[in-house]
């Protein structure tokens, strides 16, 4: 997979990294929350825009404001929404016209609130380990274009029981994959995400 390092416009420049590939399908990558070492490197991130990649997906991973040479300061999820929405953007600018969001720990709840406040378009999200037990989010959300949640076992933070509950609030029929044994970092798990991820662009 080859990427290369951008700058994506924005009130805070962003810091992002792209692999091309040609087609109008593509994917934008949240990464999990910045106080506790989240950003682009995240062992999730990559596993997953490497999935996409390989499946002839345009894949952009970036850093939220205040990560790596993000500018900015962390906004407690609030200027991350116009993070995601610069980044998502950025690849419909490049020509993607099929855009997923998918988004890991606080990603992925960054992802539910810009869905909430209809700040996003996407054609599909994808959820992975959604923060249900650590932060709110909105349980009378709708989200028709939610295709996937994946969260382990043994998640103490997106644990399988409330995050089935929003599923059901949000997308009954979303596929919802629980990794026996996984708790919420992955270690020894990316390979099961991998596979579920590859199920799903069948």
């Amino acid at each position: 997979m080859c990427e290369e390092k951008i700058i994506i416009p924005a009130p805070n420049i962003l810091e992002g990294m792209l692999t091309r590939k040609t087609g109008s399908r593509g994917l934008v990558m949240a990464h999990p929350h910045p106080l506790y070492g989240g950003d682009i490197n995240n062992l999730v991130v990559t596993t997953v825009t490497r999935t996409f990649a390989s499946a002839g997906y345009t894949t952009l991973r970036f850093n939220f404001r205040g990560v790596g040479a993000s500018q900015g300061d962390f906004s407690e999820g609030q200027g991350e929404i116009d993070d995601l929405l610069a980044a998502r953007n950025y690849l419909a600018d490049e020509g993607i016209s099929e855009i997923i969001l998918a988004g890991y720990s606080f990603g992925a709840w960054v992802i539910v609130n810009a869905a909430a406040a209809g700040k996003i378009e996407a054609d599909s999200l994808i959820l992975i380990s959604p923060p249900a037990a650590m932060l709110p989010f909105a349980e009378t959300l709708k989200l028709p274009n939610l295709k996937q949640v994946i969260t382990g076992e043994i998640d103490e933070i997106a644990p399988p029981h409330p995050v089935i509950k929003l599923i059901d609030s949000w997308n009954p029929d979303t596929s919802f994959s629980i990794i026996k044994g996984c708790d919420h970092f992955f270690g020894g798990h990316l390979q099961d995400i991998a596979s579920i991820l590859k199920q799903l662009l069948k």
